[in-house]
């Protein structure tokens, strides 16, 4: 396997154990394959010796920017999922497949902020590409293994006052999420992504389509686009003594993007059709000391002074009353069914996290939201 993948050989060692049997030789389709989880997916199941066909949104320039290690061990389709045409093609190429193809749908605009600027992109690709998907499958007879649909923990927003009851708490009255809890999505990404799930549901009710729906609890890892938290906090620091950052009381329930793709695995696996299951890390932490833990863990490793500090601008503060204030994961089960469990402590995870930004600034840079000190130039796009 490529030095490029984040897979050290223990975790490689792991995944063959638990999975070659499910996957290796197998067809399977990553849609949204070049993005952040669709990549270290991707790297796991091309590690897994699968027959891999990677979806990848077309572009003019056609690169690249997380799988070109792998470009030689799996099919590359350059394609949209709001052209239905283009789908049509692809799905069409794998009613020849030996086997029934596994499906992870991961291809989506999955920035929060970046929803409430391009509101109608987000719908499109979110919900009308995951029909796109759905009813061509259908349409085409290709007959599935699996078809797994990447939700999200930001689809369960706040708790409503009329249905406080219907939730679940622990003893110190910390709200846990689960997968029968109410959802109230709290923006347009969310809202698209219910949707998404809900069609998925339907799909599975009227023709036996085999899907199940993953909704993960706030992946972080290398090759993350810097315009999320993590990546904002790294990014910053490396760069510059003030770390800017939007409201900073919101709990939020981080996981590696490892354990993710594991319960993508797992569940696709073992999960049962027209099921919903949910993972995380089981324990949430403020904004606030995440940042603290992230900044710490910089400066005893070097890779910055100890003169960074954590500012809160309006700018960065999502809008109205949209921000989610707690989200934790009970995933018992998930773990009850299948034994997943997360295995990366937020402590090594951010420590990888810290090293791939470092050692990697070129693949970064020129995609952060904030200006690097002395670079005005940055703001240009340059």
């Amino acid at each position: 396997m490529s030095t490029e993948t984040i897979w050290n050989e223990g975790d490689l060692d792991d995944l063959r154990r638990d999975f070659t049997d499910v996957y290796g030789g197998r067809t399977v389709l990553v849609t949204g394959a070049d993005g952040f989880m669709g990549s270290h997916l991707t790297d796991a199941l091309v590690g897994l010796g699968a027959n891999v066909h990677a979806f990848v949104r077309a572009t003019s320039s056609g690169a690249l920017n997380n799988i070109s290690h792998l470009r030689r061990d799996l099919k590359v389709h350059f394609a949209d999922l709001t052209d239905r045409t283009s789908i049509d093609y692809l799905v069409r190429e794998l009613c020849d497949a030996p086997d029934r193809p596994y499906v992870f749908h991961l291809g989506a605009q999955a920035h929060v902020g970046e929803s409430w600027h391009r509101p109608y992109e987000t719908v499109m690709a979110n919900t009308v590409g995951t029909l796109n998907l759905l009813q061509s499958i259908v349409d085409w007879g290709l007959e599935l293994e699996k078809f797994d649909t990447a939700g999200t923990s930001e689809e369960y927003g706040n708790v409503r006052d009329d249905v406080t009851d219907h939730h679940t708490y622990d003893d110190a009255g910390s709200l846990i999420l689960h997968e029968r809890s109410p959802i109230n999505p709290k923006s347009i990404y969310a809202t698209a992504k219910v949707a998404a799930d809900f069609l998925t549901m339907n799909y599975y009710d009227a023709f036996g389509l085999p899907g199940v729906v993953t909704r993960m609890f706030n992946n972080y890892g290398p090759r993350q686009n810097p315009r999320y938290v993590t990546g904002t906090i790294v990014t910053q620091a490396l760069t510059r003594p003030e770390i800017e950052l939007g409201a900073l009381e919101p709990l939020r329930d981080f996981c590696f993007c490892t354990d993710g793709v594991r319960g993508h695995l797992t569940v696709a696996a073992h999960g049962r059709p027209g099921d919903v299951y949910v993972y995380g890390q089981g324990v949430n932490i403020s904004m606030a000391d995440w940042a603290d833990l992230i900044v710490r863990t910089g400066v005893e490793q070097g890779f910055w002074p100890d003169d960074r500090r954590v500012v809160t601008t309006e700018a960065r503060k999502r809008p109205g009353s949209s921000d989610v204030m707690a989200l934790r994961v009970g995933h018992e089960k998930l773990t009850l069914e299948t034994g997943w469990q997360p295995r990366i402590s937020w402590e090594e995870g951010v420590l990888r996290t810290i090293r791939w930004y470092a050692e990697n600034r070129e693949r970064w840079i020129g995609r952060v939201d904030w200006l690097p000190t002395g670079s005005p130039q940055l703001a240009a796009g340059s």
